[in-house]
């Protein structure tokens, strides 16, 4: 016998009210109050809620209230609230363990929604076969009703009921051992009812998982997800449903040989179980803590166990928990030596299993019969078919020279459309070759351009450069050799001196980019700490931040990357001559496709409205709108100035 006999089933469709026993028998005396001077209608709905708030406290009254209101729509003679009242009475049955009485109400409740054509109702009663049959062990059946009502729930769009779904077919699948199937559809459950912030099925849903992991062999991990549905159904006050979890615990400790742990959770669960009367439960629950017992030699404590567990696997006559039982009982009395006893629990154990292996043979009996029905039926058709056969080809004897002369026609139809389509391949590969051809003379273009510009960006810094720098240093000769002139023309010199060199740092940012078909954001982000720094040098006084959050990867052309470089390089200018800033931030970054950089000051701001925007400013849009992007200003006085730009990338 195995730990998946565990699961606290969802009922999906009983609604639970989230409060204190004290609180619900408030509730429920308010409500009986009510009811005695309400109409029919509302009498019948304050019914149905008092029994769903008795099936967590008190299961004999919850059902005699359904009856109550099955009875009051019988009077109605209202069939929708009739439907109701037989769906609420299955889920009564089925938590009294009563399966074919529940099975027998969700079938009259079928049949009422169905001629309503009630979705919705439909769906409901398909979850409570379902969970119903699960139950039973008729997992082909529960399977077909779980998906069924997962195909409703979709149509209508309903939440809740997929995740109950998902649910209900995770459980079939850890039935069928389908363990990681199982976990993938419970955690698709727990998403759902995450998301719907539904503590309830969430508290189920960590259980079930809790369950699986202990099929999985992963027990630390069951103790975990087991814990935390304790914890939801505590918070939720529903102490019974407790068991369930504790039940995981239990078979999680005792795999893991802590059998102090193992003991009290089984005891404790055992407990809960004895107070809702929940036979099937029950009889694992002391057939396990009898075998904990067994396993540490404490026969009378294992045969105390043993016993509770053997008649309430009778009670519901739960075939392989008796044979197990049995088996285990057979062990308990050889070792206190009472061999009569031990030889009566072993003829037990054989003739449930004989009965057991028998039932298996009558199925797979029943199969083979099936399948020779089948092929039996298979013939007869087919003889049919040869009869009908025979006739046919009598009217097709008729019909010979017609036909033959449409298969003339066909095969001339088909071998012109074989010419066409040959033709047509060729027309095809023809125009691959010229296609071929241009990309090919493109990519010569292309090379012709790039060792054009390659050229040129030599010659640039061979000569331009080199006579630029010339300048420079004869400027700083003559200042040096002219000490006697006025200080006016030292500094139009010096003037000269750093706008010649300005013209070198631009005359290089251009040859760099003229060097590449792309420019990457790392190089862009180089260029720009390269800036950044002399401007340090320059303004000791400003704090510069450079942040960088984009993949370095990401490829511009250079034409675009040379433009959002100079864009950039004249907002920080702007900033350094005229904000009177103490910071300036440049921020790099990437959204939806779109590259972002923006140039952050702190400084004095001014009114966009009111201020004639320069040359620099222009520029830097004219830029921008060259390379399809755009640049975006916003200044507040004393405030700053925020210059961003963004274009596609």
């Amino acid at each position: 016998m195995k730990a998946n006999k565990f699961l606290l089933v969802s009922y999906i469709f009983i609604f639970l009210f989230n409060l204190s026993s004290y609180s619900q028998n408030k509730i429920i005396d308010s409500l009986k109050l009510v009811i005695k001077t309400q109409s029919k209608e509302e009498k019948f709905k304050n019914l149905l809620k008092i029994s769903t708030i008795y099936s967590r406290i008190n299961l004999d009254s919850s059902k005699f209230y359904t009856n109550k209101a099955f009875q009051l729509s019988d009077k109605i003679n209202n069939d929708s609230l009739k439907a109701k009242a037989l769906l609420a009475l299955g889920f009564r049955n089925f938590e009294s363990s009563n399966y074919s009485e529940a099975i027998k109400n969700f079938e009259n409740a079928l049949s009422i929604n169905v001629h309503l054509k009630d979705s919705t109702a439909i769906a409901n009663v398909y979850n409570g076969f379902a969970i119903t049959y699960s139950k039973k062990g008729d997992l082909n059946k529960s399977i077909e009703y779980n998906f069924k009502t997962l195909s409703i729930y979709e149509k209508i769009k309903d939440s809740l009921g997929i995740g109950n779904s998902y649910l209900n077919i995770g459980w079939d699948y850890r039935k069928l051992k389908e363990f990681e199937k199982s976990l993938k559809y419970n955690f698709k459950s727990l998403k759902v009812y995450q998301k719907l912030k539904d503590s309830l099925r969430i508290a189920m849903i960590n259980n079930n998982i809790a369950g699986t992991k202990n099929e999985l062999g992963q027990y630390k991990s069951a103790i975990l997800y087991a814990n935390k549905s304790k914890s939801y159904f505590l918070k939720l006050n529903f102490k019974r449903y407790t068991a369930y979890p504790i039940s995981v615990i239990a078979v999680a400790y005792d795999s893991l040989q802590n059998n102090i742990l193992a003991e009290k959770n089984y005891l404790e669960s055992i407990k809960l179980h004895t107070e809702s009367r929940e036979p099937f439960e029950l009889s694992f629950l002391n057939y396990s803590l009898s075998n904990l017992y067994f396993k540490q030699k404490k026969n009378k404590k294992a045969l105390i166990k043993a016993k509770a567990a053997f008649s309430f696997a009778k009670e519901i006559n739960a075939k392989e928990y008796i044979k197990d039982i049995s088996a285990l009982l057979s062990n308990i009395y050889e070792k206190q030596n009472r061999t009569k006893l031990s030889n009566k629990y072993l003829k037990i154990y054989l003739k449930y299993n004989d009965s057991i292996l028998n039932e298996s043979k009558l199925k797979s009996i029943a199969e083979i019969e099936a399948k020779y029905e089948t092929t039996k039926k298979e013939k007869e058709i087919a003889q049919q078919k040869e009869l009908l056969l025979a006739k046919e080809l009598e009217i097709k004897n008729r019909n010979l020279y017609a036909v033959l002369l449409a298969s003339a026609l066909l095969i001339l139809g088909i071998i012109s459309f074989g010419f066409y389509k040959k033709n047509q391949l060729k027309r095809k590969q023809l125009q691959k070759e010229i296609d071929l051809k241009d990309a090919l003379a493109t990519i010569k273009n292309q090379n012709s351009l790039q060792e054009q510009r390659l050229r040129i960006s030599r010659d640039l810094h061979d000569n331009i450069g080199s006579q630029l720098t010339f300048i420079i240093s004869s400027i700083d000769n003559l200042k040096f050799i002219s000490k006697d002139v006025s200080d006016k023309l030292k500094e139009k010199l010096s003037n000269i001196s750093s706008f010649t060199g300005d013209t070198i740092h631009q005359l290089r940012d251009t040859i760099w980019a003229m060097n590449k078909n792309e420019v990457s954001i790392e190089d862009l982000h180089t260029r720009i700490l390269s800036y950044v720094e002399k401007a340090k040098t320059a303004k000791p006084s400003i704090n510069f931040k450079v942040n960088y959050t984009i993949d370095k990867n990401l490829n511009l052309t250079s034409f675009a990357g040379m433009n959002i470089f100079r864009v950039l390089q004249e907002a920080i200018n702007n900033a350094i001559k005229y904000a009177n800033a103490t910071s300036i931030d440049i921020n790099l970054s990437k959204k939806d496709n779109q590259f972002i950089a923006s140039v952050i000051d702190n400084g004095i701001g001014f009114n966009i409205t009111e201020v004639e925007l320069g040359n620099g400013l222009s520029n830097m849009e004219k830029r921008m709108s060259e390379v399809g992007g755009k640049v975006i200003i916003d200044s507040k006085i004393y405030k700053g100035t925020n210059i961003k730009i963004t274009t596609s990338c």
